[in-house]
């Protein structure tokens, strides 16, 4: 999959080229029946497939006391998008300059920009631009002159329910990893660069991974069991997440740490995506180091004792 960040730079070489445009946070089952539809019209085209997305959340700067939580990271999301085989991915910066567009501008722009559009691929709700001016009657008036069919796809349905980004936050928050992987056709994982840390876990003899999951929607805090990769091997992982109640902080924050069990190495300033297995235990206060060493201990033992 080819990574641009500017339309101009895809050079389709005179090749029509078929456009999903979409937030995508999650990749869910909705936005991967938006992906596969491009990619099926470019197939039928001899067309470049093209998903459109953004490097942040478009509320981020219209309405930021709105802004959700994400569920994935930028890396995890460009990973779920390249697995469905697209051709490019265009990931566009997201400014007040970007938002102050009328949706009629962005998709004249994107027109003159890739060249000729085959198909555009939305979300039958979908709208974008300025004071949400664009929509997927807009664009059908525009595919009109400019030459381009649209697809304005329905929601996707899971147990006679939607399935949406909002949902599956709301699935994760409340611990129901099983919906939320249904949501998202994949198990649930959560993804994040490894950080520097107070290596208290070194400390007690388990060392971990502390992963950046800053404004990321996590599940309840506690001790969970799941697994990971790194550079082509498997670990089993006993992951925490919480405020850490045992340990003395003026200014207590949310951690999420992996300890991977057999490995030896560092691994800071890497991409870990750890998949969530059960849920081992909630989060607990212990009255010295020792007994959170003897529990750290147990939840580890529990952890390996997994199939």
């Amino acid at each position: 999959m080819k990574l641009i960040h500017a339309a101009t730079t895809l050079a389709a070489g005179g090749r029509k080229v078929c456009l999903a445009i979409g937030v995508f946070d999650g990749v869910h089952l909705g936005h991967q029946q938006i992906i596969r539809q491009t990619i099926a019209d470019a197939r039928q085209h001899d067309a470049i497939s093209l998903v459109l997305t953004f490097d942040q959340h478009p509320n981020a700067i219209v309405a930021p006391e709105h802004l959700p939580p994400l569920i994935y990271s930028p890396e995890q999301k460009l990973r779920a998008i390249e697995s469905l085989g697209v051709d490019s991915l265009l990931i566009i910066r997201f400014d007040k300059a970007f938002s102050q567009q009328r949706g009629e501008e962005f998709i004249r722009k994107l027109a003159r920009d890739l060249g000729k559009i085959q198909s555009i691929c939305v979300g039958a709700d979908f709208v974008f631009g300025q004071k949400r001016s664009g929509n997927v009657p807009l664009l059908k008036e525009l595919g009109g002159e400019l030459g381009f069919t649209v697809h304005g796809l329905a929601a996707v349905a899971l147990d006679n329910q939607t399935v949406s980004s909002t949902r599956i936050r709301e699935a994760i928050r409340g611990g129901d990893f099983d919906a939320a992987s249904q949501m998202l056709g994949r198990p649930l994982a959560i993804a994040g660069r490894v950080v520097e840390g107070d290596r208290l876990g070194r400390q007690l003899g388990f060392p971990t991974a502390n992963l950046d999951a800053t404004r990321r929607i996590l599940p309840p805090n506690g001790v969970y069991s799941g697994s990971t990769k790194f550079r082509g091997k498997s670990y089993r992982v006993a992951l925490n997440i919480g405020m850490r109640p045992t340990v003395s902080s003026e200014r207590p924050e949310l951690r999420v740490e992996a300890h991977l069990l057999g490995f030896e190495g560092q691994l800071y300033g890497e991409e870990l995506e750890v998949e969530l297995g059960e849920k081992l235990r909630g989060e607990q206060k212990f009255a010295s180091a020792t007994e959170l060493r003897e529990q750290i201990a147990r939840d580890i033992e529990k952890v390996r004792a997994r199939v």
